[in-house]
């Protein structure tokens, strides 16, 4: 029986093309379902200031708010977060010039900065040392501070650093690392502040940096380096030999647009916020993409150009959404 559908034919080369398409959609799908799916997921747990924070101002808190000009709840511009937990963690606070202690979902100014006799006009970094003692950095004031609940003091007092930004502490070694963006070097320095070695220099080769910024020491003792302006993070050893880099500039999943804070969980995997992507991407231990959370908004999970970011012993991840002044808390967990 003829049929009008009968008598029409696909020419070969229409043939060749539909099945080409047909195969790279296959293979998409397999690229993308295989860049998404993981064992491990990443949930919001919660963020400071809670939206609750708002139905319990007390007396005490609109005095507070009236003396200093903001609710003791707020944060201006949150840059930096260090963590024992979910229930305490301290917060550096860029816009406020201080930094802020959460306990069970109150927030307390630390006492030691605000009655200081200056200013912090840049703080950047933040660590914990062993004993709770908190380091910070200002790149503005290019000194280094040692906070403990009484004092604040200038640590390492007879080094000068060159707009000092990044700071971790190398629990393997007690050492103190930290990045001098203006000079393109880490310098390292003993628990009582003396010069152990620097590292790098300006260049775009490995162990050289353009712009270093944030860094992340793990449990083991690697060191990650935002290398900022080379758009890349590079792995060092416990004594600052380069081990590996990944990273690049561009707009493709896995690049780099402004990468700052970096941080690992218990996997090993590598986390580096991204300011101009609103996202936190996430790569296994070589450096490979794996994926990503996060948007541009204001909503739940969703970020304004984060910042600092800080896993603790639990995988808890702590976000520093620096536009949205908040910091806001996730968990990885198995599907």
């Amino acid at each position: 029986m003829n049929s009008r559908y009968n008598e029409i034919k696909v020419p070969v080369g229409y043939q060749f093309r539909i099945c080409f398409v047909f195969l790279a959609a296959i293979f998409l799908y397999t690229s993308l379902s295989a860049q998404t799916s993981s064992d491990y997921d990443i949930r919001w747990i919660g963020q400071f200031p809670s939206t609750e924070n708002d139905e319990k101002t007390s007396f005490k808190d609109r005095i507070s708010e009236l003396v200093f000009g903001r609710k003791p709840q707020e944060v201006i511009k949150p840059f930096n977060i260090v963590a024992a937990n979910p229930d305490l963690y301290w917060i550096l606070d860029q816009g406020a010039g201080g930094i802020m202690k959460c306990h069970n979902g109150d927030g307390e100014a630390i006492k030691p900065m605000m009655k200081a006799d200056h200013e912090f006009p840049s703080l950047v970094g933040m660590a914990l040392l062993p004993g709770g003692e908190i380091l910070c950095t200002d790149s503005r004031l290019n000194l280094v501070f040692l906070i403990t609940e009484e004092k604040l003091s200038v640590f390492s007092e007879l080094n000068s650093f060159n707009q000092p930004t990044g700071i971790a502490v190398s629990q393997e070694r007690g050492e103190i690392w930290i990045v001098e963006t203006g000079a393109h070097q880490i310098t390292v320095l003993n628990r009582e502040g003396e010069v152990v070695k620097k590292i790098g220099g300006r260049g775009s080769g490995p162990g050289t940096f353009n712009y270093p910024t944030f860094i992340w020491i793990d449990g083991t003792g690697l060191v990650y380096i935002v290398d900022s302006m080379n758009f890349r993070v590079q792995i060092l050893d416990q004594q600052g030999n380069f081990l590996f880099e990944f990273g690049d500039s561009g707009d493709a999943t896995g690049n780099m647009a402004r990468p700052k804070g970096v941080a690992t969980d218990s996997k090993g995997n590598i986390y580096v916020a991204d300011a101009l992507f609103h996202v936190v991407q996430i790569f296994d231990r070589e450096g490979d993409y794996l994926y990503s959370f996060g948007s541009q908004g204001q909503e739940t999970g969703e970020f304004w150009m984060p910042a600092g970011i800080y896993i603790d012993e639990q995988d808890y991840i702590y976000v520093a959404d620096s536009y949205n002044a908040r910091v806001q808390v996730f968990q990885l967990v198995e599907n």
